[in-house]
């Protein structure tokens, strides 16, 4: 059976609403323009919310604009730096699934297809508004014939497109919404990287923080192994507040507590944490997830030892020095993102680049003799062609990062995790 993928764009596929950005470009020196932003916002939220016609809201809208084309050459530029997190790291799969995957939009061609257009997308899936221009190239109006200027639009329109097939929705409005409403679609997945609508989540099938887990709940290969709101952040002790908004920005599931309690650590694939708080032994002997500790000041040395060998890496420096806010979330992020331990405290120094069109596996392992024959056997044995390896060692670990091409199984997994002295194997992305 087919498969089809309906997606937003505003607030969905980017991170803005195009409309509130067009405004503030072409009304930037305007004496009233943050009461006419305002205005927008609003209009645009009642819409989305189900509180006001969608055709009310936009005829609105568009009053206000006062733009013209210079403005969305302007606001094109601005929407390219805006594209989600998750929708850009997976663009192989617009490629891959380019037939299958429909914009369908209350906003307007003339920004949405140069901004799309970069993903795969092709313009006869793309389905939005039209602007009208006067000779000038000011924004006059659109199309008002077009059913996805109308309450109930994107209804009207797939009922007329009479998709036969499996069909997914993505949105974050009450106009996604109506497709499941109205039996159009198989599932409606409420999205909400950009923002969360209360109302529209109540009514979703699934909530869905990004696209990464739109990816994984339905099985789909995806850029990251694992979508990052489901990897749990334990934060406890002195850590300021500007290093934990990195990662929650990152996606991460962040879980502030005083100190450290057994099931929030066991559940944890990142702790942040004080000199104060740092982990005992016995504590890391039970997280079996912990993949990474960032403490915010020097982490005792047999800690080190002891989390080394249990294949979680530390990055620690001395406490409240103020580059810390950056430093340690940034590699903490380069390890969980690209596998790097550059500057770790118990763990061997690499820094691999990034290989694309590569699966990236790591393999840590008791620093034993044989070990890189045993995983490249593996490899071989399955016709898997390497792209890149990489092996560092210290005195208790090897640490390999692998980068291999796509194609293959479970099995080529389930293998590398028995090679006799593996610690810890995780696929990377």
């Amino acid at each position: 059976m087919p498969q089809y993928f309906i997606i937003d764009f505003d607030s969905t596929f980017t991170q803005v609403e195009a409309l509130d950005e067009l405004v503030r470009i072409s009304l930037k020196n305007h004496p009233e323009r943050e009461k006419v932003y305002k205005q927008i916002e609003d209009l645009t939220n009642a819409a989305m919310e189900g509180r006001l016609s969608f055709t009310e809201s936009l005829s609105q809208r568009v009053k206000l604009l006062q733009a013209n084309r210079g403005h969305l050459d302007l606001l094109v530029k601005h929407l390219r730096k805006k594209v989600s997190a998750s929708f850009s790291r997976n663009r192989q799969f617009f490629k891959e699934h380019s037939d299958e995957v429909l914009i369908v939009s209350g906003g307007f061609k003339e920004f949405i297809i140069p901004v799309v257009s970069k993903y795969y997308i092709k313009t006869e899936n793309i389905y939005a508004n039209t602007f009208v221009f006067d000779e000038q190239g000011n924004i006059t109006g659109y199309d008002q014939t077009n059913p996805l200027s109308q309450e109930g639009g994107k209804v009207k329109l797939l009922r007329g497109l009479n998709l036969q097939g499996e069909i997914f929705g993505i949105g974050d409005g009450h106009s996604d919404f109506q497709l499941k409403e109205y039996g159009l679609i198989k599932k409606f997945f409420a999205y909400t990287e950009n923002i969360e609508r209360k109302t529209i989540i109540e009514k979703a099938d699934y909530v869905t923080p990004s696209f990464d887990e739109f990816l994984y709940i339905n099985k789909f290969p995806r850029a990251i192994s694992y979508p990052k709101n489901r990897i749990k952040c334990l934060v406890t002790g002195d850590v300021a507040d500007e290093a934990v908004v990195q990662l929650a920005k990152e996606g991460y599931n962040i879980r502030i507590r005083p100190k450290i309690e057994k099931k929030y650590l066991e559940e944890a694939g990142i702790l942040f944490c004080d000199e104060e708080t740092q982990p005992t032994e016995a504590q890391m002997e039970n997280a079996g997830r912990l993949k990474v500790i960032g403490c915010f000041g020097k982490i005792n040395r047999k800690t080190a030892e002891f989390a080394c060998g249990k294949g979680i890496i530390i990055f620690d420096d001395v406490k409240h020095n103020p580059h810390n806010i950056d430093f340690i979330p940034k590699r903490v992020m380069d390890f969980m993102n690209e596998g790097k331990t550059h500057t770790s405290t118990n763990f061997p120094d690499l820094q691999p680049p990034r290989i694309n069109n590569a699966h990236r596996l790591i393999h840590i392992h008791k620093n034993v003799p044989g070990i890189l024959a045993k995983i490249n056997d593996v490899f071989a044995r399955h016709q898997i062609n390497i792209v890149g390896e990489f092996l560092v060692t210290n005195a208790q670990i090897g640490y390999v990062i692998t980068d291999v091409n796509a194609g293959y199984g479970q099995q080529v997994l389930t293998e590398l995790k028995q090679i006799e002295h593996t610690i810890r194997f995780r696929l990377l992305y």
